[in-house]
């Protein structure tokens, strides 16, 4: 008996091993979809509360849903059209994938019982403006409300239970602006960009979709995929997306919002990043440059003694001082501008800009060299010296042979000085003044 029920107690651990780990294997999840055993599925819910993140998607913000690794939300704009939206409900629903919609409003008015298929189906709907115009960057405020309110309006009437209506809102062609985005984050709506696109609405083949779509995706290894499901090149392309998520091992995201009895997932900041730095990546936040604001006061304040580190004990030895004198102490004038001010034209002025050092060091090697007028004129005056000079030491060697038939008196000068004095008196005509004789001199000369 006890050994009955050892074996049978071990046979239930291994079973309920078995139903465990057949829980967490990807047949668990394909067990999901009924007869499709391969398809690709959901793997989890994602709560998000629009007013913590109002701007998600990296092709226009700074934040992305907070997705891991080969981690893929699928959204879908301008639908529903019955001809290509059922097609793309068909194709999301045999591989019980869950997507995120955007609805025209003039196209939940025309095809309501599309809105509710979507809704029926479980994915999450949101709102793309009533009439999709591709002005809201420059369109008034006003004018972008109303397309605002349309959409929604009309929307949230096509739904049996309009509650279901996501907070969320896709730009008619991305074409943001920050007025607009205010507003929409002031009525606590989420403002949904994408990470990356397929260009499905641009005329390319199906093919080029698909490459468009793997390509980016791989680029970015996760994120927000833009398509459109109103295109017959989208609806062409997206097994083949789906097959190529499926065989590089990503997995699908479902997208919604928080509510009272459905609170947001638990995240961090830095996941709500493409790449979240990592601690062996350096980053260096440095603080900016202040901004200084300058006092407008005529006085700058001076020192006071307790500024000086002074002792109490080493108080007493300094003077006593009114109270007026302290106040008249304790500031001091400003300085005036002319202090700082340069004359214009100054060798300082000049040196200050490159374009006229070359200008100002010809001044000043100018200033330092004499003048050449001036030069000759020195030398001029070098020269009738030294022929003076001459001039005289002959005179005074033929004065002794003239003095025996000169007639007149001792005192009388003699030829040279005549001759001196006949130029002197010459200079004197020109405007020259004469240079004054001494006659004492050449009488002891004599």
């Amino acid at each position: 008996m006890i050994g009955s029920s050892v074996v049978l107690r071990t046979r239930s651990w291994i079973v309920l091993c078995l139903g465990m780990l057949t829980a967490g294997s990807p047949a668990a999840l394909a067990a999901e979809c009924p007869g499709h055993p391969d398809a690709l599925g959901t793997s989890r819910t994602l709560v998000v509360d629009p007013r913590e993140h109002p701007l998600i998607g990296t092709m226009q913000y700074r934040e992305t849903l907070p997705l891991k690794d080969h981690e893929v939300v699928l959204t879908f704009d301008d639908g529903p059209i019955p001809k290509y939206s059922n097609q793309v409900l068909k194709i999301l629903a045999d591989e019980c994938i869950k997507a995120t919609f955007f609805i025209v409003g003039n196209q939940a008015k025309a095809n309501p019982e599309g809105v509710r298929k979507l809704v029926a189906a479980g994915h999450t709907v949101g709102t793309h403006s009533m009439d999709h115009p591709l002005t809201f960057d420059r369109m008034p405020i006003e004018k972008a409300e109303a397309e605002i309110n349309g959409g929604i309006e009309w929307t949230a009437a096509a739904m049996t239970d309009p509650s279901q209506l996501a907070p969320f809102f896709r730009i008619p062609g991305l074409m943001r602006a920050e007025g607009l985005e205010n507003h929409l984050i002031s009525r606590g709506l989420q403002v949904w960009s994408a990470d990356f696109p397929a260009d499905d609405w641009r005329h390319v083949s199906s093919d080029r979709v698909y490459q468009l779509a793997i390509q980016r995706l791989e680029a970015k290894g996760k994120g927000i995929l833009l398509l459109h499901d109103i295109q017959a090149r989208t609806v062409a392309a997206l097994p083949k997306i789906i097959r190529d998520l499926k065989a590089r091992g990503y997995r699908i995201v479902h997208v919604v919002p928080a509510s009272p009895e459905r609170p947001a997932t638990p995240t961090t900041q830095v996941e709500w990043l493409l790449h979240p730095p990592t601690e062996t990546t350096p980053i260096a936040r440095w603080p900016r440059v202040p901004h200084f604001v300058f006092t407008q006061t005529r006085t700058l304040p001076a020192p006071a003694l307790a500024d000086l580190n002074a002792q109490p004990e080493h108080q007493s030895l300094l003077p006593r001082r009114s109270k007026g004198q302290i106040d008249l102490a304790s500031t001091l004038p400003v300085p005036g501008r002319d202090l700082f001010a340069i004359p214009e034209g100054s060798v300082e002025v000049l040196m200050s800009t490159t374009s006229s050092r070359r200008a100002a060091t010809r001044l000043a090697m100018a200033a330092e060299r004499p003048h050449p007028a001036k030069d000759k004129a020195a030398q001029g005056r070098g020269a009738k010296g030294k022929t003076a000079k001459l001039h005289g030491r002959r005179t005074a060697q033929a004065a002794p042979a003239a003095a025996d038939h000169a007639a007149q008196p001792v005192d009388i000068v003699p030829k040279s000085t005549a001759a001196k004095s006949a130029a002197a008196n010459g200079a004197a005509s020109k405007g020259v003044p004469p240079r004054p004789t001494r006659v004492a001199s050449l009488k002891k000369r004599a």
